[in-house]
């Protein structure tokens, strides 16, 4: 094995997925950062699971992402790297086993449809062991955990931005 090889982190493609959103760009990209703590699946997609009673965007670059526990503990789930109402928002994911980084876009595909995809990249900072260790799917990034992972949360997502939804 030469040192270049050696040197090379091994290739873990993003996961990627998406879904439709019966809602317009504008108003599925609020419901994202204002109403996470709402609709975001806290069994089992959060750190403190039952004990969770609020997840907050902090709308910014630099901003917060995080979990607020009944008990007043607060536990970070990155920082806001890209935020481009509405179109475009990007962050570091720290509920990985090592640092990873989340993005998602939302294009609007007619008055009451957006697209929303989610990209969840930078596995290679993983070690071999933290590929496959649980994550809130059995098995981690190797077994598709974070694939069926985010499937349901663009699911809530769906759920929660759906024009026949809002009141």
């Amino acid at each position: 094995m030469t040192d270049r090889q050696t040197a090379t982190a091994p290739h873990r493609p993003p996961v990627r997925q998406s879904t439709l959103v019966r809602s317009d760009v504008e108003h599925t990209f609020d419901v994202f950062v204002r109403e996470i703590g709402v609709w975001w699946p806290r069994l089992p997609y959060s750190m403190g699971g039952d004990r969770v009673r609020d997840v907050t965007v902090e709308p910014h670059v630099d901003g917060r992402v995080y979990e607020t526990w009944d008990d007043g503990t607060v536990r970070e789930w990155g920082t806001v790297l890209v935020f481009d109402r509405p179109h475009r928002f990007a962050m570091t994911w720290l509920c990985s086993p090592a640092p990873t980084e989340v993005e998602l876009t939302f294009s609007a595909l007619g008055p009451a449809l957006t697209r929303v995809a989610v990209e969840h990249r930078g596995w290679e900072a993983l070690s071999a062991e933290q590929i496959s260790q649980d994550c809130a799917q059995p098995g981690g990034y190797a077994a598709g955990g974070f694939d069926r992972g985010w499937a349901t949360i663009l699911a809530a997502l769906a759920g929660a931005a759906h024009e026949g939804d809002r009141t």
